[in-house]
């Protein structure tokens, strides 16, 4: 498992070297995994797109809150959960939402929970990702370093082989929706599919220095 000084920076360095690593769930149907291939940055201090923007302390948020390498996990349309990787020190609310994977371990179980066979589309979207491994709103803060549901190292992924655009679907973000802290592998099958204003929007990603 990732160690937790892992998690204990920035969002945006936490996000990119996301890429690549293993993502893993251990439920007592089976254990399925998946390499991360697309994640999205948000931080809750400047970011409107963040749910804890302007530092909004909610039930819902409150996991933000505390030290980087737990699960931030959150439901839209009242269906679909979303998985988050929580970064960042103490009161510093930061999250990286996975937003995809290349399936590794479990695909039967992957399959028969998603239903659908195409293994380049069982986990290409952050909806789909927690059907596939099983993730709901009861792992809402758990701890990455030490549970069930954790990420361990993998792949390295080169610098060049990360693209960044803006996110995606945040319109409601005004000018924070036009931030390129969305990552994703170039050229992996398995990232989800977006508009084509944000693949134009995309271009190689510049390590923080």
């Amino acid at each position: 498992m990732l160690p937790r000084t892992f998690y204990l920076r920035s969002v945006n360095r936490v996000a990119p070297e996301l890429l690549g690593k293993l993502l893993v769930h251990d439920t007592p149907e089976g254990t399925t995994s998946g390499i991360i291939v697309e994640v999205e940055a948000y931080d809750g201090k400047t970011d409107k797109g963040a749910h804890s923007y302007p530092n909004k302390r909610t039930p819902r948020t409150e996991i933000q809150f505390g030290p980087g390498g737990f699960a931030y996990v959150y439901a839209i349309y009242g269906m679909h959960n979303c998985f988050n990787v929580v970064t960042g020190g103490e009161g510093d609310p930061q999250v990286a939402l996975v937003r995809a994977l290349e399936p590794v371990d479990g695909l039967e179980l992957m399959t028969r929970r998603r239903n659908v066979r195409d293994r380049n589309a069982l986990c290409s979207g952050p909806g789909k990702l927690c059907q596939a491994l099983g993730i709901t709103k009861a792992q809402y803060g758990v701890d990455l370093c030490i549970s069930a549901l954790h990420i361990e190292p993998y792949l390295d992924i080169a610098p060049e082989q990360i693209m960044v655009s803006p996110r995606i679907n945040i319109d409601y973000a005004e000018e924070c929706r036009d931030y390129p802290w969305r990552y994703y592998i170039k050229g992996n099958p398995c990232v989800s599919s977006v508009p084509r204003k944000y693949r134009d929007a995309a271009r190689p990603w510049q390590p923080i220095k």
